[in-house]
């Protein structure tokens, strides 16, 4: 009912800069947070950062300063700006939504297939 495909992952160099995009399609009646999480191999999944419909956002300490996600909600699509990319934050990325498909349901968490991001020289 509710696809998220992301793109912008690739292999950078330390220090450089990477911007993820993830677009949300399907039956949307409304998009509540929208949000970033990693996975590293040997690892579990962890917030990067997040952001509501209104409000603050919130981030990760390991990448405050460096990342910002921000939002467009006329294209359903949230965006992470990466720089300053050190080698620990390798990891696969995955765009996270909670879509309410119609008026009176609850939000429900949909997730993206991930885009790898490499940081190495």
């Amino acid at each position: 009912q509710v696809q998220l495909v992301e793109s912008g992952g690739g292999l950078v160099q330390p220090g450089g800069s990477l911007r993820l995009s993830c677009a949300a399609s399907g039956r949307i009646f409304s998009i509540n947070s929208m949000g970033w999480y990693r996975q590293a191999p040997g690892m579990q999944r962890e917030l990067v950062a997040s952001i509501p419909s209104g409000g603050s956002t919130n981030y990760a300490d390991s990448v405050k300063g460096r990342f910002t996600i921000s939002r467009d909600n006329a294209k359903n699509t949230v965006y992470l700006q990466m720089n300053t990319l050190k080698p620990e934050d390798t990891a696969v990325y995955y765009c996270n939504a909670a879509v309410r498909t119609t008026p009176w349901g609850t939000p429900r968490d949909y997730w993206g297939q991930g885009t790898q991001v490499t940081v190495s020289s």
